[in-house]
């Protein structure tokens, strides 16, 4: 599927729920997928991309930003407290908060670099003891401790279980973002974007729905 056919399903999709134009934003992810496929989106005028690992973006997107403008890079993937540094060096967002020790370590760095890309607090909607993420009930205790720390917190994120409704967790993602006062919502990838989008998705995480399947299946 082309990007400019997914651009329009979101756009629909905003339409139906009774949201502005542009309000759900489609983040393209790029993880592991060849440079020709990459360059042929951005050369389509996409900005907005996400990468799982810190060292897989580091190898690739300086190149791209010499060649094109206004590259906006998200971290989505598992973050390790040793990458932090070179994570807030090169990603506008991370969205993969998801412990205190790793907020600890980002409020430290923010203190030395004097700035940070914007947050997201990823909560484990399903409680799947495999996935990261922090538990909906420490939601709360979790965004006011980063919010202590002068971490800029933009909203939560979620993954939610292959084997049930998303529209559940997109939900109660959206429960718990609003009762903290916090506007972002990470969620949608590229099988449920559109209900993401329905439920108050502001960032679209799809991947293999504007790239094709990635090479190494």
């Amino acid at each position: 599927m082309s990007l400019a056919e997914i651009t329009e399903r979101v756009q629909r999709a905003e339409a139906a729920a009774g949201r502005a134009p542009g309000s759900a934003r489609l983040i393209a992810v790029s993880k592991k997928q060849p440079e020709a496929r990459v360059r042929a989106i951005l050369q389509q005028s996409h900005r907005v991309f996400g990468e799982n690992r810190v060292q897989e973006a580091a190898g690739k997107w300086p190149g791209y930003r010499e060649a094109f403008d206004g590259i906006e890079l998200h971290l989505i993937g598992p973050l390790q407290t040793n990458k932090a540094r070179q994570a807030m060096e090169l990603a506008q967002a991370i969205h993969t908060l998801d412990r205190p020790r790793l907020a600890r370590t980002l409020a430290r760095l923010a203190q030395e670099m004097g700035a940070c890309p914007d947050l997201f607090i990823q909560v484990n909607t399903g409680e799947e003891p495999q996935k990261a993420g922090v538990l909906p009930a420490q939601a709360d205790d979790f965004v006011a401790e980063c919010r202590g720390m002068d971490l800029p917190v933009a909203g939560l994120m979620c993954i939610p279980p292959v084997d049930e409704a998303p529209s559940l967790h997109f939900a109660l993602l959206g429960k718990i973002a609003a009762r903290n006062g916090l506007e972002g919502l990470s969620m949608g990838m590229s099988g449920d974007f559109e209900q993401a989008v329905a439920q108050g998705a502001t960032h679209l995480r799809v991947g293999s729905a504007i790239f094709g399947a990635r090479e190494d299946g």
